[in-house]
């Protein structure tokens, strides 16, 4: 079995893990146990508790995560999608409550597991204590930007603001725009809580307005600059 240390060249491609120092990273890898998931398998649920010393951050190294929950009705609401590289699941660590939201693979995925343990030595030194802090407070920049999406912006703006997120990674958020999105129209319309049919009637727009390219199962970027100026229109 390879040890998790020969993972540190992928896993230091994303922004977030990339910029820890080196002994950081290293120890995380040292400590984190690797699991292997199958697709639909969940690695926890919304409102599992997390007894005291016990529970993991997780690390994606391969495969793609959806982070999401249900309504009474049964309907599921995509908050984000985690692609490999992005770390996760350090909010019940860190208060003690249950887990927020479902964490489930989308296909087969693999995923680092850094016990608490593991974790609450590493947050004792601050250079990944602080980095934990930049985590979190870009996730709640982008939280708070959804809702302001959600309340003060057209159904098109939403969708073009969105894809151009997932064109940066979504979770990740790196600088470059990559040409293709890897997301079905089910699954947008799931992040974004509109139906189908509303969700296509946009695309249709965006399509005439060759802002994308739709794929089966994924939308090709065709005007980023498009996109940045319909999600600016309100």
């Amino acid at each position: 079995m390879k040890s998790t240390l020969e993972l540190l060249p992928r896993l230091s491609a994303n922004p977030w893990f990339g910029a820890l120092p080196l002994r950081e990273r290293r120890a995380m890898l040292s400590a984190a146990e690797l699991l292997r998931l199958r697709p639909g398998e969940m690695l926890f649920r919304q409102g599992d508790r997390v007894p005291p010393g016990k529970g993991a951050f997780y690390g994606l190294v391969s495969g793609s995560f959806k982070i999401s929950s249900l309504r009474e009705d049964g309907k599921e609401a995509i908050l984000v999608v985690l692609e490999a590289g992005n770390w996760f699941g350090e909010i019940s660590l860190i208060d003690q409550q249950p887990r927020t939201h479902d964490a489930t693979a989308v296909g087969e995925a693999e995923v680092l597991a850094l016990p608490r343990a593991a974790f609450d030595e590493l947050m004792k030194r601050h250079s990944f204590s602080q980095a934990i802090c930049r985590m979190l407070a870009a996730r709640t920049r982008s939280l708070y930007g959804m809702v302001e999406d959600a309340t003060l912006r057209s159904t098109r703006a939403r969708v073009a603001r969105r894809l151009l997120l997932l064109a940066h990674g979504d979770a990740t958020q790196a600088e470059d725009t990559r040409p293709v999105v890897p997301v079905s129209q089910e699954a947008l319309a799931m992040m974004l809580g509109i139906t189908r049919q509303t969700l296509s009637k946009e695309l249709k727009v965006l399509v005439e307005l060759r802002a994308v390219v739709l794929g089966y199962g994924r939308i090709e970027i065709a005007s980023a600059s498009a996109l940045e100026r319909l999600g600016s229109t309100g």
